[in-house]
């Protein structure tokens, strides 16, 4: 049985005549917020119950310590929550065999990255009448601007738009990040329920890897006039030369990996969707960009060329600015040539 995320609240009644839940996809913060929800609902209508937490390698390696978990009575009481954690097809049969003897006294949490609609796992979870799954899909920014509208009303702290927008950039996407951002807010403000833009921008470092990371990807892209944008906000200040070089080369070296596995049978979208760390949703559009301008020997150059500036840069520490600058600089007008 599918659920929506936004639906969770709409089918109480649904949720707890099921033991098996499958959250998977991108959005941490969102699994993590269901998986509170389904455990407060199981705790509502159960006083004692025991949670427990297991990775899907450990399960693999000792299949018999997990079958303890399951079918063992507990001390402590009468339900117990189990979460695992990074699971796969590979534990399908497991899950499968748990579910036919359907024990009553224990709750699965299944926490799953993007898996495909030929997923066993996916297909098990979706077409059973006892069983959920719930996409966890990533947090748009009216989502966001929800979540901290509402966390911010509950200390009664006020920021106006511009500074909500600013801590939704910040959070890349991810609904964990914003809350720790405005945990920051909250420690600051104290008794102080209005805070300024500028207190904002310094509480958060918003100057500083945000803008790192936005440089990198529009040099890779090509996009010439938001690159010089960045380039003269960032040119004046103290640039940290090695760690964008570092960003730099992680990205390159993420479009090697999804270059490396492309096939016939897959599309640049499912690539990007399937590959670890997740990407988060805003930064796609960029990265499909990305592998439609730079060819697999060009990263391959482009990974030895940042290396190489990287030492240069370390032996001229005092022009090393000028060389970072003009290696992106090339780097970014080829892509915009290619781009035509």
């Amino acid at each position: 049985m599918i659920i929506k995320s936004f639906e969770l609240k709409r089918n109480k009644s649904n949720l707890i005549k099921s033991n098996f839940f499958l959250l998977y996809g991108e959005n941490q913060g969102l699994k993590k917020d269901i998986k509170k929800f389904i455990s407060e609902e199981i705790k509502e209508k159960n006083d004692d119950v025991e949670k427990i937490s297991i990775y899907e390698n450990e399960i693999l390696k000792n299949a018999e310590n997990f079958y303890n978990l399951i079918y063992s009575g507990s001390l402590f009481s009468n339900k117990k929550i189990i979460t695992i954690y990074e699971a796969t097809d590979k534990i399908i049969t497991d899950l499968k065999e748990i579910h036919e003897k359907f024990p009553e006294n224990i709750f699965l949490i299944i926490f799953s990255e993007v898996l495909e609609k030929k997923s066993k796992l996916r297909n098990f979870f979706e077409k059973g009448n006892q069983t959920i799954c719930i996409p966890c899909y990533l947090d748009n920014e009216k989502d966001l601007q929800v979540i901290a509208s509402l966390e911010l009303k509950k200390s009664n702290i006020n920021l106006s738009r511009e500074a909500i927008n600013i801590l939704i950039e910040k959070s890349n996407s991810d609904r964990s990040n914003l809350r720790n951002e405005i945990e920051k807010i909250k420690s600051y403000s104290l008794n102080k329920k209005t805070i300024e833009i500028d207190e904002i921008k310094s509480l958060i470092n918003f100057s500083g890897d945000y803008k790192s990371d936005i440089l990198i990807n529009e040099c890779l892209c090509g996009n010439t006039s938001q690159y010089k944008k960045i380039i003269s906000e960032l040119y004046d200040s103290a640039v940290n030369q090695i760690m964008l070089l570092r960003i730099l080369s992680n990205k390159i070296q993420r479009l090697l990996k999804i270059k490396e596995q492309q096939n016939k049978d897959e599309t640049i979208d499912s690539l990007i969707n399937a590959i670890k760390p997740s990407i988060f949703w805003k930064e796609k559009p960029m990265v499909k960009k990305q592998l439609s301008i730079w060819n697999l020997d060009e990263l391959k150059k482009l990974i030895d060329d940042a290396n190489n500036t990287e030492l240069l840069c370390k032996k001229n520490p005092q022009i090393s600015k000028n060389i970072f600058f003009n290696f992106v600089s090339d780097i970014c007008t080829k892509a915009s040539n290619s781009s035509l």
